[in-house]
């Protein structure tokens, strides 16, 4: 589907189309809302920037529907298909080190380690998990609104590929 295709859609289809790109309610309508886009770069610029302005309610709500790196969700939602696929390169054989280190960045902010899996190797994710254990609380969570946002764009863009 392309962005005609997309903009052509009844509000309820397209709604559809993008709740698993990220499931926040706000968000969805607004990307729905902000149709009929003249090009992709236009509605992914409007998903990036809606989803820069979620509330912590609302980030933790979408926090909460993302597996730990390293886990493959069963839920049989477009959510969690996208992150099988997104998690695709992450090294069965680096389990460990990525449950200690999801358990160790759970500790330290109260939420899931997110980040954008998508075409990153275990090894890289390692690092940047790392580093981030170093963050404090504001700049981890500016850090985790920029990485749902990555996220939530990638998904986006592949709606309407």
């Amino acid at each position: 589907m392309d962005v005609i295709e997309f903009n052509q859609l009844s509000a309820e289809d397209a709604a559809a189309r993008v709740t698993g790109c990220l499931g926040v309610p706000r968000w969805v309508e607004e990307v729905v809302a902000g149709r009929p886009y003249q090009d992709r770069k236009t509605l992914l610029d409007r998903g990036g920037a809606s989803a820069d302005q979620l509330s912590d309610d609302e980030l933790a709500s979408a926090i909460s529907r993302h597996p730990r790196i390293g886990e493959q969700s069963d839920a049989d939602n477009a959510e969690a298909a996208h992150s099988r696929t997104e998690q695709a390169g992450v090294d069965p054989t680096d389990e460990a080190r990525l449950r200690a280190g999801n358990a160790a960045y759970e500790e330290r902010f109260g939420r899931v380690f997110l980040i954008r899996a998508a075409g990153r190797s275990s090894a890289e994710i390692l690092t940047e998990l790392q580093r981030r254990l170093g963050n404090d609380d504001v700049t981890e969570r500016a850090e985790t609104v920029r990485a749902l946002r990555d996220i939530a764009v990638l998904r986006l863009q592949q709606v309407v590929e």
